[in-house]
């Protein structure tokens, strides 16, 4: 008496239960691969032969160089996809007896630069101009590519204010990945404080909540001590997500 096809294949599935999760396919954070029984036809009492090839996911560390201060180098040639998440910068108006009457949110840009070329305008606006969903610029980087970041605000006299971007050591812009603990400046999660949108890219533990392949920018644009109240790095929030070229997906 013989099993049948069927029962070889479930016993590999079995086999490869512990290794391959059933979101395997739909999510690249976690392990995927292959497996193969032999033979497909196996007498009773007997075991067919299983050969199995799994493929780890990355993390965006394995395929980046975050450098100090933190311009992005990659170690092979990837995809990157740049979210603006949001921007927190906010102007205050004041009464005649110096009460608070009222907040505007103010002007911003963000930009991006690769190997000391010019500068490419990724977002021009308020926060209701933000869409977290939207990839605003895509680009093939290549292998030992310097990446920067930067921004800068409309300041109430007409004029811009300083550009601050990853390659100046200046402190204003870090470069976070998935499980970092934030910055001290940024107050904690769930604080009255934290801007609605910085919350859903944050634990409890404040830690970074982002994808394995993310690079998360959080920026301040409006104060340079960071002992000040007012300095949060929370004045530009950007997310890059960086796409092996091989699985371009």
């Amino acid at each position: 008496m013989t099993t049948s096809q069927k029962a070889a294949v479930s016993a590999a599935l079995i086999a490869l239960g512990s290794l391959m999760p059933a979101a395997a396919q739909t999510d690249p954070s976690i392990p995927v691969g292959t497996l193969d029984a032999y033979p497909t036809f196996v007498q009773t009492g007997t075991h067919p032969t299983l050969t199995w090839d799994i493929d780890y996911p990355s993390t965006v560390i394995d395929v980046i160089d975050i450098l100090d201060p933190p311009v992005v180098v990659p170690t092979e040639d990837l995809y990157m996809d740049v979210r603006i998440v949001g921007t927190g910068v906010t102007r205050a108006y004041y009464d005649r007896r110096g009460r608070l009457s009222r907040t505007e949110s103010v002007r911003a840009q963000c930009w991006t630069q690769v190997n000391n070329y010019s500068w490419n305008l990724l977002f021009d606006g308020k926060i209701n101009d933000v869409n977290p969903d939207e990839v605003v610029y895509t680009r093939l980087v290549r292998e030992g590519d310097r990446i920067n970041f930067g921004a800068r605000y409309l300041k109430s006299n007409g004029y811009w204010s300083t550009f601050y971007y990853t390659a100046w050591d200046s402190g204003n812009v870090v470069a976070l990945v998935d499980g970092d603990l934030v910055p001290n400046n940024i107050p904690d999660w769930g604080a009255p404080s934290l801007e609605s949108f910085l919350e859903p890219y944050m634990n409890q533990d404040n830690t970074v909540n982002v994808g394995p392949m993310d690079v998360f920018y959080v920026m301040e644009l409006t104060h340079t001590n960071p002992n000040d109240s007012g300095y949060d790095l929370q004045d530009m929030i950007v997310l890059v997500t960086f796409r092996t070229v091989t699985s371009n997906n």
